[in-house]
C-alpha cells in the first residue's frame, strides 16, 4: 500500500486528478476509495501506515456524496471513509465540516450548495432530465469529480460533463459544433459526429483512469438448455398472449412472453440446480417477477437459505455452506458487493451489455479471495435468446422493437 493507504494504480491516478474529472476504473478497482483520497488531499490531509495528518480544520470544505440508493443504505461509502476518520456522524467527528452521502434521486437537495467537494459515484448525467440540471447547477458552485466504470459509450453521453467543465455553453452549442442528425428516419437519430479530433482532446483532458491489473481469472459458461418449441411457433403465429387470449399490442409485451416460454422450461430448473450442487453458495441474477417466484420456490424446497434484492426486498447476503442471492438485474446491477462467493449463475440475460458487465463485477473484486470466479449463462436456442446473445457480444443494447418487427409485426 501507498500513501491514504491506496495501491500503487490508485494513488497514480489520484496524483492526476483535478476538478471536473472522471475517475474511470472497471468494477471492483477501488474507486471510491481513490475518490476520497483525492478530497483528503486537496484538504492538506495525509497518512500512510505510520502517521496521520488531519486535513486544515480552517479550510476544509463540506463533503456531498451523491450515490445509488443500495450504496447509501448499505453504509458503504461510511465504510471506505474509516481510514481517513471522516464519518457522517458530527458529534463523532475529528471536523466540524458536513458529510453528507444520498442518492441520485435526491440531487435536486442539494442545487444551493456552495463552496463544497461533491463525489457523483456511478455515472447518471445522461441527456437533459431533472438530474443533469441540478448537476448544472451544483458543478457551477462546487468541486467535484465523476465516477465511473463505464463513462460513455458516444459522444452524446459526455455532453453534461463537457458542460459542466466549461467546454460548451449548452447542450444546444454542442449538437450545433459536433452532430449531423440523419433526417430520413422520424427520430432524431445520429448520422455522424464533426471535429471528433477536438472531442477527443477533451475527453482526454477530463479523463482520469486506473490502470488496474486483476488477479482474478473470470470463466464464463453459456449454458444451453431447451424451450417448448411448439409453445414458441404457436405465439408467433397465433400472436395472442397466452394467459389472456388478447392480441399482442406491443413488442415489449412480445419479447416478454417468448421469454417467459423459454425461461419458464423445466430443463432450465434442472440445470440450475446441477450448478447449484457444485456450486452451493451462488447469487443468481434474474430479470421478471415470474422468474423470482419460481426460483424462490425452486431454491426454497431445495433447503437452500434464500434471500433477495429486488424492489420489492432489500434483504443482505445470505451467509452459511449453502445459499443463494436471488438479484433482479435492475434493482440489483451495481452498488454492492460479496466476496464470500465464486460463482454468479444468470438465469436469464439482461437486454444491456452494461448491465450484465456491472453485474458480473458484483463478486470481482479487489478483497475477493478467489482466483478463479465462474459465471454460468443459462440459455436456450431460440430465436429471442439468440438475438439477444448477439446484441450481448457486439456491446448493443437489445432492440426489443427490431426484433418484433422482424419475427411479428411485419406478418401482422
Amino acid at each position: 500500500m501507498s500513501a491514504y493507504g491506496l495501491r500503487d494504480y490508485q494513488y497514480d491516478a489520484m496524483k492526476r486528478l483535478k476538478n471536473g474529472n472522471i475517475l474511470c476504473g472497471g468494477v471492483g478497482s477501488g474507486k471510491s476509495r481513490t475518490a476520497l483520497a483525492y478530497y483528503f488531499k486537496e484538504q492538506d490531509g495525509y497518512f500512510d501506515e505510520n502517521k496521520y495528518e488531519p486535513m486544515d480544520y480552517c479550510k476544509v470544505k463540506d463533503l456531498y456524496i451523491i450515490t445509488t440508493a443500495r450504496k447509501r443504505d448499505t453504509l458503504e461509502w461510511e465504510s471506505e471513509m474509516v481510514p481517513f476518520l471522516i464519518t457522517t456522524h458530527k458529534e463523532e467527528s475529528l471536523y466540524s465540516h458536513n458529510v453528507v452521502v444520498d442518492s441520485w434521486n435526491n440531487i435536486q437537495k442539494y442545487v444551493d450548495v456552495k463552496g463544497a467537494f461533491f463525489i457523483f459515484d456511478e455515472q447518471r448525467v445522461v441527456g437533459s432530465g431533472a438530474w443533469v440540471k441540478a448537476f448544472y447547477k451544483i458543478t457551477d458552485k462546487n468541486n467535484w469529480i465523476l465516477l465511473s466504470a463505464t463513462p460513455g459509450d458516444t459522444w452524446q453521453d459526455y455532453i453534461p460533463v463537457f458542460v459542466a467543465n466549461k467546454f460548451f455553453k449548452n447542450k444546444t452549442e454542442f449538437i450545433r459544433n459536433h452532430i449531423v442528425y440523419n433526417h430520413r428516419v422520424k427520430f432524431p437519430k445520429v448520422d455522424r459526429y464533426l471535429e471528433t479530433g477536438k472531442l477527443i482532446k477533451l475527453r482526454n483532458s477530463i479523463l482520469v483512469t486506473m490502470d488496474f491489473k486483476r488477479h482474478t481469472v473470470s470463466h464464463h459458461e453459456d449454458v444451453y438448455v431447451k424451450y417448448n418449441i411448439q409453445d414458441y411457433k404457436d405465439l408467433i403465429r397465433n400472436r395472442k398472449n397466452p394467459a389472456t387470449g388478447e392480441p399482442i399490442k406491443s413488442a415489449s409485451e412480445f419479447c416478454y412472453e417468448l421469454r417467459r416460454i423459454v425461461n419458464t422450461d423445466i430443463s432450465r430448473q434442472i440445470v440450475l440446480m446441477e450448478i447449484l450442487e457444485k456450486h452451493p453458495k451462488a447469487i443468481i441474477f434474474y430479470n421478471f417477477d415470474y422468474e423470482l417466484e419460481l426460483l424462490r420456490q425452486l431454491c426454497g424446497s431445495s433447503g437452500l437459505n434464500v434471500a433477495e434484492w429486488n424492489g420489492h426486498n432489500h434483504q443482505p447476503i445470505p451467509t452459511g455452506e449453502s445459499w443463494v442471492y436471488l438479484v433482479q438485474y435492475t434493482a440489483g446491477a451495481e452498488g454492492w458487493n460479496c466476496i464470500t462467493t465464486d460463482t454468479i449463475i444468470f438465469y436469464s440475460e439482461n437486454y444491456s451489455y452494461k448491465i450484465m458487465e456491472q453485474s458480473a463485477g458484483r463478486i470481482d473484486r479487489m478483497t475477493t479471495p478467489f482466483t478463479d470466479l465462474y459465471y454460468y449463462h443459462l440459455k436456450s436456442r431460440s430465436g429471442i435468446e439468440l438475438a439477444i446473445a448477439k446484441s450481448l457480444r457486439e456491446k448493443k443494447e437489445f432492440n426489443q422493437s427490431a426484433f418484433a418487427k422482424k419475427h411479428y409485426f411485419q406478418n401482422n
